[in-house]
C-alpha cells in the first residue's frame, strides 16, 4: 500500500504519519511506502520500515497535482489548507489554497482514473466552519451548510466536489469535518479558534495565555488523538455504509470556554488558571458567535468513529502525548 498525505508538516498531518508509520498497516493491509507533502518540507516519522518520499510543494500550482498522482497512490489524506483567521484576511489565498489546491487535486485524479480505472480512496479534513448561524443545540446531521466566513465556504465547496467526483466514480471520497482540535500542541497558530487551545496549553507549562472571548462561547471539541484516528477510519471504512452523503460531522465534546478552565482547574490547579490573561478581541468575538455549539453526531457514531467525553480526558491526552516527562 502506498499512502499520500498532502499537509504532511502541519500538526495532524505529522501524528498521522507518525501514527501510521509505528503500526505499519492500515486496516489489514500493510504499508510499503509513503510520500510526505507540504509547502515547507515535512519531517519523517520515526521507525518505519518502508520507504519514505518527503516533497516540497503547493498543491495550488499548476501540474504539481497531477505529478503527485503519478505515483499511484491507494490512500490520499488530503489535509493542506491555510486556517480561518487567514483565510478571513486573504481572501485570495484562502481561495488559492483551500479550494484551488483540492480541485487540482480532484481533477488529477479524475484524469488518471480514465487513463487506467485509477480509484483511489481519498480522505479530505473538512471543517464544521461549514455551518453557520443560527444554529440549533445540538445540530442535526440533516442541517444545512450554509458557513459564515471565506474559509468555511471554501470547505464547502469542497464538500459538494468531493460528493460528486466520488457520486462520478473517480474516487472513494469520504469528508471528515473535524471538530476544532483542542489542545494543539506547539506554538499559537493563526486560527481564529486557537485560544481554545492557547488557554489550556500555555497555563499547564507555566506560561500566560489571552483569552479573547467571555466564559459562555460553547463549541466542539476533539483531541489531536482523536483527529488522527477520524483520518484513519475514514480510510479503511466501507464506503457502501456511509452512502453517497459522504461528508460526516465528527464526534465530539461540547463545552463552554468557562468549563475548559474549570476542567484545567480540576487537572492542573488555581496556580495555572492565575496565568490567564482577559484582553476581549471584538472580531474574534463576532466569528465565534457564529460557530457551532455541539452537534448529534449520530452518522458518524454509528459508523464507528469515536472521541473524548470530557475535557478533563482532552487535557490529560495533551500531557501524555506532548508533556509526558516534562511537567513538575
Amino acid at each position: 500500500m502506498h499512502i499520500l498525505i498532502i499537509g504532511a508538516a502541519g500538526m495532524v498531518g505529522r501524528k498521522l504519519a507518525q501514527r501510521l508509520a509505528t503500526g505499519g498497516r492500515l486496516g489489514n493491509q500493510p504499508i510499503e511506502s509513503m510520500t510526505l507533502v507540504d509547502v515547507v518540507t515535512p519531517e519523517p516519522p520515526q521507525g518505519f520500515g518502508g520507504k519514505v518520499t518527503l516533497e516540497t510543494v503547493d498543491l495550488s500550482t499548476p501540474g504539481e497535482a497531477a505529478r503527485l498522482v503519478t505515483g499511484r497512490p491507494d490512500v490520499i489524506f488530503h489535509l493542506a489548507a491555510i486556517v480561518s483567521g487567514e483565510a478571513e484576511l486573504d481572501f485570495e489565498k484562502g481561495y488559492r489554497i483551500n479550494l484551488d489546491g483540492t480541485r487540482l487535486l480532484f481533477d488529477a485524479i479524475r484524469l488518471a482514473h480514465g487513463e487506467d480505472r485509477y480509484k483511489p480512496r481519498v480522505v479530505f479534513t473538512s471543517s464544521i466552519a461549514v455551518f453557520g448561524a443560527p444554529l440549533p443545540y445540538p445540530i442535526p446531521d440533516e442541517f444545512h451548510t450554509t458557513p459564515l466566513t471565506s474559509y468555511g465556504t471554501q470547505k464547502a465547496i469542497c464538500e459538494l466536489l468531493l460528493s460528486d467526483y466520488s457520486r462520478r466514480g473517480f474516487f472513494e471520497g469520504i469528508g471528515i469535518r473535524l471538530p476544532t482540535i483542542c489542545i494543539r500542541p506547539g506554538k499559537p497558530n493563526k486560527a481564529a479558534s486557537g485560544f481554545f487551545s492557547n488557554i489550556l496549553r500555555e497555563p499547564l507549562v507555566g506560561q500566560e495565555a489571552v483569552l479573547p472571548v467571555p466564559d459562555d462561547i460553547r463549541h466542539w471539541h476533539a483531541s489531536p488523538r482523536s483527529a488522527v484516528g477520524f483520518l484513519i477510519h475514514g480510510a479503511t471504512i466501507d464506503v457502501e455504509k456511509v452512502g453517497p452523503r459522504r461528508n460526516l460531522s465528527m464526534p465530539g465534546l461540547s463545552a463552554t470556554v468557562g468549563e475548559q478552565i474549570e476542567a484545567l482547574r480540576r487537572v492542573a490547579g488555581e496556580k495555572a488558571l492565575a496565568l490567564i490573561r482577559r484582553e476581549p478581541d471584538e472580531m474574534i468575538m463576532r466569528m465565534c458567535a457564529g460557530w457551532a455549539p455541539g452537534f448529534e453526531a449520530k452518522r458518524a457514531t454509528a459508523l464507528g468513529f469515536t472521541a473524548e467525553k470530557s475535557f478533563d480526558d482532552i487535557i490529560r491526552v495533551h500531557i501524555e502525548d506532548e508533556l509526558e516527562g516534562s511537567l513538575p
